[in-house]
């Protein structure tokens, strides 16, 4: 499916993986909107003058989320693509030094930010009868890891939701896939950046592979990346 004229969705699209793939998205021909929980940066108005549509949506909100929904649709009449990609991430820690406070708010994002954001588009979807929803999950959905007892926990849920939609749209033209990036350089570490970060994936690399794989008559459902993934 050529990008080209498209209407995109991209949650948490002010900055890293996110803008990266919203600029792409957009030099490919798609109409992009991104939304992010705070309007009060330069990330939206840089953004707003390459012709992307930025706006301010919380997605731990449901209700924020439903209304972004039926604004693309009124402004576009449809939306083809909604990629959740918002997400946060806390410093390595073993379970004991883990701030579980700060865990449930990373469970809001990378759980129900995920669910809210697919609920939303795919009330919509259903009605316009197509569409592809996106989930940006990571490797850390696949596998436990020590000291990323949170982080893995989140997302894991996250693919268990995805892999349950993805039953849910069967047989239907409605389309569920799945990224899992291993660890991308982008500002979700500058509290503490992991011993290996210099290994980590350009941003510029992941959102090629992505727009690569949508771009295909029959996208990969599952898109494995990790760091040394060629």
């Amino acid at each position: 499916m050529k990008m080209t004229d498209k209407v995109v969705v991209i949650t948490g699209g002010t900055h890293g993986l996110g803008k990266t793939l919203a600029e792409l998205c957009l030099e490919h021909g798609a109409r992009v909107i991104v939304c992010a929980r705070d309007d009060e940066n330069e990330g939206f108005a840089e953004l707003e003058k390459r012709g992307i549509m930025a706006i301010k949506a919380d997605v731990t909100k449901e209700g924020e989320l439903r209304g972004l929904a039926d604004m693309v649709v009124d402004r576009y009449g449809r939306i083809d693509i909604w990629i959740n990609n918002a997400g946060i991430w806390l410093p390595h820690e073993p379970v004991e030094g883990v701030d579980w406070a700060r865990a449930h708010d990373l469970m809001e994002v990378n759980l129900f930010g995920t669910v809210y954001g697919s609920k939303s588009a795919l009330m919509r979807m259903r009605e316009q009868g197509m569409g592809m929803i996106v989930n940006i999950l990571s490797v850390s959905a696949l596998e436990g890891r020590a000291t990323s007892s949170a982080y893995c926990a989140s997302k894991y849920a996250a693919n268990g939701f995805t892999l349950s939609l993805r039953k849910e749209v069967e047989g239907t033209a409605l389309r569920v896939l799945a990224v899992y990036p291993g660890g991308i350089k982008t500002e979700l570490y500058d509290e503490k950046r992991p011993e290996n970060y210099g290994e980590y994936m350009e941003p510029s690399f992941v959102a090629g592979k992505i727009v690569e794989n949508l771009e295909k008559d029959v996208p990969e459902e599952d898109l494995i990346m990790r760091s040394n993934y060629k």
